[in-house]
């Protein structure tokens, strides 16, 4: 048995199903990422886990101990929501060591506690402000060290990041994984933005529709799409129908082919390109994207628009709408998808 295992869970809304039968495993220390689009019924899925909404049937075992119907704060898991739900009337310490009170610990080992949390989570000489008092980012650090400060067993995170600005965020991501290892803390985290969730995770349990469609490690999701809607959702794939696919590849397929705008080359005058390389097709740049360090192209080939990405490594090198450019096919990442 796994460290969390979850048999035919099934939550209703009255009439409305948002998800049935849902089986998974977490591994002990593991950093799980339920990712989906909104409405797939990952949050949800996420508060049953916590006990805070019932479900109508199936089990959740954690350590071999059934927790299907215990109360939420005898569960040991610990909840961070996006919302933060700080109390603001309580300083920084007091927020954290509120859990710690509830349980009735003297107040020497509070203190204990509560000075490691806090430098854990590098909010050291915060700890007599307000909520009020600190940037965004910062009480998102206190909402997740009141949730550890309790020693959970589980850590459940809620889109705690998406309210923060990209640069924090980014901080601030890293510093939760950093923490997570550090603690070998199981941790079940919610998002529905496909970067976040290729960073953090050890796994990613990729949700639509009530139903887990792939799960796996971040880079299988990512190359091995198991249908359309993991192929469209990861990765900008190009998805490509059979007819399509038999004149650009020269490929015999009853289901459409997906490949990524990554695996899609413009070809360089002088070099040399090995076999699983096709051989070049004229296409016209119709308009791009500047994202960066990335050019995102998009471009008309016999009849068909593809996306395609290519590292913006000179200004000198940007393509106009209406250049034409002979394109390269990464044969060996081309896939086949179902519907």
């Amino acid at each position: 048995m796994s460290y969390v295992d979850v048999k035919h869970l099934t939550k209703r809304f009255g009439a409305n199903t948002v998800f049935e039968n849902i089986d998974f495993n977490i591994e002990k220390g593991e950093f799980i990422t339920l990712l989906g689009p909104s409405g797939c019924g990952k949050s949800t899925l996420l508060r049953s886990l916590a006990g805070l909404n019932p479900t109508e049937s199936g089990e959740i075992w954690v350590a071999g101990q059934d927790i299907t119907h215990t109360a939420p704060q005898k569960r040991g898991i610990g909840m961070v929501f996006q919302s933060y739900a700080l109390f603001p009337n309580m300083t920084v310490e007091n927020n954290i060591a509120f859990g710690l009170k509830m349980n009735r610990q003297s107040k020497g080992e509070i203190s204990r506690e509560v000075a490691k949390v806090i430098e854990l989570v590098a909010l050291s000489g915060k700890e007599k402000q307000y909520p009020h008092q600190l940037s965004g980012g910062q009480r998102q650090r206190v909402a997740l060290a009141r949730a550890l400060v309790v020693r959970p067993r589980i850590l459940l995170l809620d889109e705690p990041l998406s309210a923060l600005d990209a640069k924090i965020r980014k901080h601030l991501r890293q510093q939760i994984r950093d923490i997570q290892k550090e603690l070998n803390l199981t941790t079940v985290f919610v998002t529905h933005d496909q970067e976040e969730a290729m960073i953090m995770s050890d796994r990613i349990f990729l949700m639509n529709q009530g139903q887990i469609v792939q799960q796996g490690a971040p880079e299988s999701i990512y190359t091995q799409p198991v249908n359309e809607f993991v192929a469209g959702f990861m990765g900008h794939y190009n998805l490509i129908d059979s007819e399509t696919a038999k004149s650009l590849f020269d490929l015999d397929v009853a289901s459409k082919v997906a490949i990524r705008p990554e695996s899609i080359y413009v070809k360089e005058e002088g070099r040399h390109y090995e076999s699983h390389i096709s051989a070049p097709q004229i296409a016209t740049v119709k308009n791009h994207q500047l994202l960066g360090n990335v050019i995102r192209y998009q471009v008309g080939i016999n009849g068909c628009d593809l996306t395609v990405d290519l590292l913006n490594r000179s200004s000198e090198r940007l393509m106009a709408g209406g250049s034409q450019l002979e394109l390269l096919f990464n044969l060996n990442e081309i896939q086949a998808v179902s519907a």
